[in-house]
């Protein structure tokens, strides 16, 4: 009787070991493919990075050379607007990404430099709400990154949202998203700060989309366009 009672024993552990050996292999054919993919998402940064720091020895045809000369040109301003805060490779992937979807540069540094408090930290935890906190550079909620992370085909860790290049494409994603469906800036910007539904009560008892955040961000892209014009 002792002899089965010990031999079950055994039997049995050596079951939880297959089963804790099997899971462990899991994980970490599981963090593997997560890792790849986020190694993807960041070729394009890499890419850019190496393209900046390499000297230029072509003969540039005029719409690629003056559409990268603008957005360096941009990624200049953003820097020195920010005191140094805003680095030149944030500003160059900003400028990049904001033209793939055609959405104002000048429109989201402001939206950036307003969610941060003007620090342009992306380490940048936001108030506690009933919805929770919002984190990183532009300010997503975890209600929020996960489907907009899926709108732009990107991977989502609420971790993620700290960095800053990740957080600027999201920015774009729900930008052009929210533009594409009010068509206009004091709708989309009041839905980014408020959400959708929280656009609407906001309509329905201001009897406008206008509010503080959608001019303060207007205004001041408007006139640091007008003094980099100039």
């Amino acid at each position: 009787m002792f002899g089965k009672l010990k031999l079950a024993t055994v039997l049995s552990l050596i079951v939880v070991c297959v089963y804790i050996a099997v899971e462990n292999i899991k994980l970490q054919n599981e963090l593997a493919i997560l890792i790849e993919e986020n190694e993807e998402m960041y070729v394009e940064v890499e890419e850019i990075k190496q393209i900046v720091s390499l000297e230029d020895h072509s003969e540039p045809t005029e719409t690629s050379y003056y559409s990268w000369e603008d957005s360096k040109q941009l990624a200049k301003k953003f820097h020195n607007e920010s005191d140094g805060r805003f680095p030149k490779e944030w500003g160059l992937f900003l400028a990049e990404k904001a033209k793939e979807r055609s959405i104002d540069p000048y429109i989201l540094f402001e939206l950036i430099r307003v969610e941060t408090g003007g620090t342009f930290n992306e380490d940048t935890v936001g108030p506690q709400t009933r919805y929770g906190r919002a984190y990183g550079l532009t300010q997503f909620m975890e209600n929020t990154g996960p489907w907009i992370a899926n709108m732009a085909d990107l991977p989502y860790e609420k971790e993620l949202l700290y960095n800053p290049y990740y957080s600027i494409e999201l920015a774009v994603v729900y930008l052009d998203f929210l533009y594409d469906r009010y068509e206009d800036w004091d709708h989309a910007l009041t839905a980014y700060h408020r959400g959708m539904y929280g656009l609407e009560q906001f309509k329905n008892n201001q009897g406008t989309a206008k509010s503080w955040y959608s001019e303060e961000i207007q205004e001041k892209a408007k006139r640091l366009e007008m003094v980099a014009l100039n």
